[in-house]
């Protein structure tokens, strides 16, 4: 029995983009291909999909789970420990809210009111995601689901992101790029693949000095995350422009790159509400598409005749991105009633 790629996803739970993702790092290929092109993945490919998830629960990085795979020798007791660490980072978090309930309990049973610094900090621990979620929204995101598992995985890669900054590696490095695709890939799935999420996780991020201590996402680490993935986007668009245009990218990209994802969840927005690519709502959110896109690209019609050439080319550039295949279709609808009505 061989599966098609879409039937993998569905039954693994994991994207169809993520599987690209794998199969475009060596990780998993698979071993077969349809007479019309297809992805099939046989029982041996399944097996070895199975070992990658199994690593990723102990919070191992993609290309670490590569190495190990290559080399069955290894020996799991990193991989172990690496775990309880996580965990361990885990419990201490949780325990710095328990300590501080336990204090107040303490001073309340005997009849001092506490001051009202300890009432903040504990207010602020327990509220800090009620300000920017639901409550529904808590129960069913797996980024807020409380699972070890889940929790260790993005723990780990925090450590990783840690470790290459003490050990100087520079945010263009292969390794760095792989891993800020990982991030991303794992973010866009534990938000449910909804952009308004990321822009309020990014919000929070920004805001609460108790979520960096909470998290370990220090300001280090994410100016690091950030060029790296960038660094990794950047490289791919490259093969694809003029060195003079790539330069013109490589001094601009940065600069306005925020701004994507709280314009891709209007939309994302838009679609959900019905809204026709035509409709006036629609062709403001295109002109601000378009002026974003010339901030890093200039606004030579032929250099973005490349970029979408990239885009059709290089799956990866779709990941963190938050795009779907129906948004793109629907931006390109838009993008066309808007030529439309100019012309």
């Amino acid at each position: 029995m061989k599966l098609k790629i879409g039937e993998l996803a569905k039954r693994s739970g994991l994207t169809i983009r993520a599987l690209h993702h794998y199969d475009a790092i060596g990780l998993l290929s698979p071993s077969a291909r349809s007479g019309a092109g297809y992805r099939l993945y046989n029982r041996d490919d399944i097996a070895r999909l199975h070992q990658v998830q199994a690593l990723r629960r102990f919070g191992v990085s993609l290309a670490d789970i590569g190495t190990f795979l290559a080399n069955p020798a290894s020996s799991l007791s990193n991989i172990v420990e690496q775990q309880i660490a996580a965990l361990t980072r885990q419990i201490d978090q949780a325990g710095i809210l328990r300590a501080q309930l336990t204090r107040l309990h303490g001073e309340l049973g005997a009849g001092v009111e506490p001051d009202l610094a300890a009432w903040l900090t504990t207010l602020e621990l327990m509220t800090m995601y009620d300000t920017y979620f639901s409550k529904e929204e808590l129960k069913q995101l797996p980024f807020f689901s409380g699972d070890a598992a889940c929790i260790a995985e993005w723990d780990a890669m925090v450590a990783r992101f840690k470790q290459m900054l003490a050990a100087g590696t520079p945010a263009s490095s292969l390794e760095a790029q792989l891993l800020s695709q990982e991030w991303m890939l794992k973010l866009e799935r534990d938000t449910n693949g909804d952009p308004d999420v990321m822009v309020r996780i990014l919000a929070m991020q920004a805001r609460e000095p108790a979520l960096r201590e909470q998290n370990g996402i220090t300001p280090e680490v994410e100016a690091f995350l950030k060029e790296a993935f960038a660094q990794s986007r950047l490289a791919m668009f490259k093969k694809y422009v003029s060195p003079e245009e790539f330069a013109y990218m490589d001094a601009h990209y940065r600069i306005r790159m925020d701004e994507w994802p709280a314009l891709i969840a209007r939309v994302r927005k838009a679609i959900a509400d019905g809204a026709a690519p035509d409709d006036a709502r629609v062709g403001q959110l295109m002109r601000e598409w378009i002026d974003l896109s010339q901030s890093f690209a200039g606004d030579d019609p032929a250099t973005h005749a490349k970029i979408r050439l990239a885009y059709d080319k290089e799956p990866l550039l779709m990941i963190g991105s938050w795009i779907t295949d129906e948004m793109k279709a629907f931006i390109g609808q838009a993008m066309g009633a808007m030529r439309q009505q100019m012309s």
